[in-house]
Formats: C-alpha cells, structure tokens, sequence
C-alpha cells in the first residue's frame, strides 16, 4: 500500500498540503501514498500532495478499516501521559516525524476541574508561523485530547516565542531525518 498506486472507490475529502485548504477527490482519483503515520496519510494526487484522515482513507476504500477497540491501557496511565500519546501519534504531512519529536509541543498542563473531568491545555508552535497545516494540526489534538476519558475541556494554543529552529527536534527525530 505504501508507495504504491491506488484508485478511491469513494470520494474522499483531504486536505491540500502545505496551504492547507480542504479539497474533495472524486471517486475512482489516483493517489500515490507516500507516509501512512499516525492518524493520517500523506499522498501525491493530481492536485498535489494531500492530507486524509485514516478514518476517512478506510470509508473510501484507500485502506482497510481498523478495528474499533477502546483505549485499555486509559486506567493504567495518567492523564498526562495519555495527553502526550495523543500529540505522539500526530505527524507533519511533510516530515515523517511526531509533532513531540518535532519539538512543537512547548507544555502540557492538566487541571483537575471540580466536576471531576480535567481541563487539558497545550502550548504549540509550527516550524513556520504561516503553516497552512497548522489549524487542522490542532483540531487533529484537539480531537484526540478530548476524546481521552477524563477528559471535559481541550485548549490549544499557538505561541510564536520561542521561534522554532532544528535544535528543539528530539535526537530520536534527528537521527530518522540523518541530521546526526
């Protein structure tokens, strides 16, 4: 399936990479898939490189569907820890490294809330201040942040200070890109 041709048996909505403007590919399109990381997949199509969701890859036929299982390690882990496997799980369209990896996630914090739930809050960045990806990077953490049990309200935040350069990319991510 990785770099290999494949034709939509649906019409499959995506996202234009890297301005990031939405865009519907019509049934029987031709895609190449170039990164299948995470929750998305990253492919060169006839309007360009695109971004589609593995949920939206699997309805139009792209790639198989995945079994629908509940997070069981959820008990086991605290929220925190759960928050960053989330935005672990979040890859750059462009780069085939994790948004952690990448150094854009600046903190987490987790506030217990009185209700009971807990108020989850991200600080992030994007390599370049105009990154057309950057909205539908934080609704892919929002998302996933909120459907973590425990949690009752999602804030993500784009900070611009410090700037993001190379050196705040893990060795891990360093090392997958041969910078090292």
């Amino acid at each position: 399936m990785l770099n290999e041709e494949i034709t939509t048996k649906a019409e499959v909505a995506a996202v234009q990479i890297p301005v990031g403007n939405a865009v519907l590919l019509p049934e029987g399109s031709r895609l190449y898939i170039t990164q299948m990381l995470g929750n998305s997949i990253t492919a060169a199509t006839d309007v360009g490189m695109v971004r589609i969701s593995r949920v939206e890859a699997a309805r139009a036929g792209i790639i198989p569907p995945e079994p629908t299982t509940k997070e069981s390690a959820q008990g086991q882990q605290d929220l925190e820890e759960r928050v960053w496997g989330v935005l672990s799980s979040i890859y750059d369209p462009e780069i085939p490294v994790d948004i952690v990896n990448l150094g854009l996630i600046y903190s987490v914090e987790v506030v217990k809330q009185k209700n009971g739930g807990a108020c989850v809050n991200v600080r992030m960045t994007l390599t370049a201040p105009g990154c057309g990806m950057g909205p539908h990077l934080m609704a892919e953490a929002e998302a996933g942040i909120a459907a973590l049990d425990g949690v009752g309200e999602v804030n993500i935040e784009f900070v611009w200070d410090p700037p993001w350069n190379q050196d705040m990319m893990t060795e891990e991510a360093k090392m997958q890109l041969g910078m090292l």
